[in-house]
């Protein structure tokens, strides 16, 4: 049976006001429960392409690793009101951006490759012409040096931080069957030659420019901010690189205080089972990985690790000042 409980952040009300112009796509409200309770965001109750439609331009798939919509939306609609700022310095085609700005939150967006600031920006467009009442906007630049490239006044002014580091080179892509086979396509960040990206440096160089991204996450953040990272591991060479494990560690080297560790399901709850949405790419690398004698699974969840600053002491999943 799949237990699916209330999550709340360490800043919000016991028994906050709906906000009607913020709910995710798909999933309900959550709260703490705990430090032995498990909190998990329905967030795939519908899948991707079903929450994208209409909501966000056409070439926005040809992004290889899309974050759901429903897990922007229900951090934003769970961490911040409406008029608070949300950052996402990794921001892809936008994801956070949208949702953000739909839910009445203004929202900035750092993206490292034009292709995918160009997305962004149509997105948002795209979001104002369906009434969405947020300022966003997108800088094309390298969020490493984050402090350079966000204005100075900014600083301190950050409710919320949304963001997923790259899960290395190796992402979904789509595919397209032919006579010749299973044709891959839109499967890179790029072309795979600019190392400044972080999807393709090892392990340690991915964390540390991560932690160099969290550092300036920090110094923009106000007071009771609060940073929400997704990740999830990945397999190279057979080996399970535990990509969750070493945010966190960058989050500490960042000055960050990680205060809750949830589940973003990736599959479906339907009568108290879990419906898998994996992708033709985790399909056949699991199939490859069976028969080879590994006894791997689809992927159901992404962890969502949190992060606040000044936060102290976490006591029974409530913070103590």
């Amino acid at each position: 049976m799949v237990a699916v409980v209330e999550h709340r952040s360490p800043q919000e009300p016991a028994n906050p006001p709906d906000a009607p112009d913020a709910q995710p796509p798909s999933g309900g409200r959550h709260r703490s429960v705990g430090p032995d309770g498990l909190s998990v965001w329905a967030t795939a109750q519908s899948t991707g392409p079903v929450q994208r439609k209409g909501r966000y331009v056409a070439e926005s798939v040809k992004h290889p690793a899309r974050m759901l919509p429903a897990i922007a939306a229900h951090a934003i609609a769970h961490y911040t009101q409406p008029g608070d700022l949300v950052l996402d310095p990794m921001c892809g085609i936008g994801t956070t951006l949208v949702e953000a700005v739909h839910a009445g939150r203004d929202a900035l967006g750092i993206e490292y490759e034009s292709r995918w600031s160009d997305i962004a920006d149509a997105n948002i467009k795209h979001a104002h012409t369906r009434g969405a009442t947020g300022r966003a906007a997108v800088i094309r630049g390298d969020s490493t040096s984050i402090l350079s490239l966000v204005p100075a006044a900014l600083t301190g002014q950050v409710a919320l931080v949304v963001t997923s580091p790259p899960y290395g080179p190796t992402v979904h892509g789509l595919v397209e069957p032919g006579d010749g086979g299973v044709r891959k396509s839109d499967n890179t960040y790029n072309d795979g030659t600019d190392k400044g990206n972080l999807a393709y440096r090892d392990l340690t160089g991915l964390t540390d420019g991560f932690a160099q991204i969290l550092s300036g996450c920090a110094t923009l953040l106000r007071p009771g901010g609060v940073v929400v990272v997704t990740a999830r591991p990945w397999r190279k060479h057979g080996q399970l690189v535990d990509l969750p494990s070493a945010v966190i560690g960058a989050g500490l080297r960042a000055g960050l205080t990680p205060v809750d560790r949830c589940v973003a399901l990736l599959a479906a709850v339907r009568d108290d089972q879990l419906v898998a949405r994996p992708s033709f790419f985790q399909l056949q690398a699991v199939r490859k990985a069976r028969r080879a004698g590994t006894p791997m699974h689809l992927i159901a969840h992404e962890d969502v690790l949190v992060f606040a600053i000044g936060l102290p002491e976490i006591s029974g999943g409530e913070v103590v000042a």
